[in-house]
């Protein structure tokens, strides 16, 4: 009985610590805020945490920065976008990194990349006691959060320049195209945008949860079979949510599905998946 009420507590406090970094990283305005903020809220996870923000072919933090073809350990984490746990040597971390640390010879080095669609803008460095779920799922978090403080910047417009015949009358003016997200309301994009975050949280937490059931679901190729139940309430969730009240809404829980538990391999869903809510 006190064990129970013991580990029942436990995971109380865990989830609840956990809910509070996912609030300080949605509060981040910017990506800098966001660094800190989460090397912040990724230190009880490991004894020691660096977030490094990729900048090309090199990866910065607050104290060093490392080329990412020294230090295959990171480099592997951007290519995969999945996280990558390596022996702490020169040639998977790099050895400014092993003597900024000082790290020995038997240490692992986790790596956790923020990954944000097709890019990978940031990742973080864990060693020493590190919880890896918790971890992983904190920068899942992080990833949404990121991708709603550093929107894409806007495309630059482009230059038409009209050349008119001789003796023929100017051609009218060519009006920029408006993009479908432009027509929107501002009210009805950042419900979007929630909807969004809701689901990248959702599958994250799912992943997390059922990380033994998505391996299976993933290696034989019925994903939604296993998760039936979890997924099904997370449809009617996010249907009840978001679909009423906004007509433009997409399935954003249903691209999540694809992107981060089958790999970008809607096949892995299975035959019985019944495909995105409409």
């Amino acid at each position: 009985m006190l064990f129970a009420e013991t580990r029942e507590r436990a995971r109380r406090e865990f989830a609840d610590q956990l809910n509070q970094a996912a609030r300080r990283l949605f509060q981040a305005s910017g990506a800098e805020e966001l660094e800190t903020t989460l090397a912040a809220a990724a230190a009880p996870f490991a004894a020691t945490i660096l977030v490094f923000r990729v900048d090309g072919e090199t990866a910065r933090s607050s104290k060093i920065e490392i080329p990412l073809a020294s230090a295959a350990a990171l480099a592997g984490a951007i290519q995969t976008r999945d996280p990558v746990i390596a022996a702490a040597t020169p040639g998977e971390v790099s050895t400014p990194l092993i003597e900024l640390l000082g790290h020995v010879s038997d240490d692992r080095a986790y790596v956790f990349p923020l990954v944000t669609g097709e890019s990978v803008p940031a990742l973080v460095y864990a060693c020493g006691a590190v919880q890896g779920p918790a971890l992983e799922l904190l920068t899942q978090i992080a990833a949404a959060a990121w991708t709603a403080a550093t929107p894409p910047p806007a495309p630059a417009p482009t230059l038409v320049t009209i050349v008119p015949l001789p003796a023929a009358p100017a051609a009218p003016p060519v009006a920029e195209p408006v993009s479908p997200w432009d027509r929107l309301p501002s009210e009805e994009q950042q419900v979007h945008l929630r909807a969004q975050r809701w689901a990248r949280v959702r599958i994250a937490e799912l992943r997390l949860r059922k990380s033994t059931a998505v391996q299976a679901g993933r290696s034989h190729r019925n994903l939604y079979e296993v998760l039936k139940d979890p997924v099904d309430a997370a449809r009617a969730e996010f249907r009840k949510t978001f679909f009423a009240g906004c007509p433009s809404m997409v399935d954003y829980l249903h691209l999540e599905l694809v992107r981060t538990l089958a790999h970008d391999d809607a096949d892995l869903l299975g035959n019985d998946y019944p495909g995105p809510l409409v």
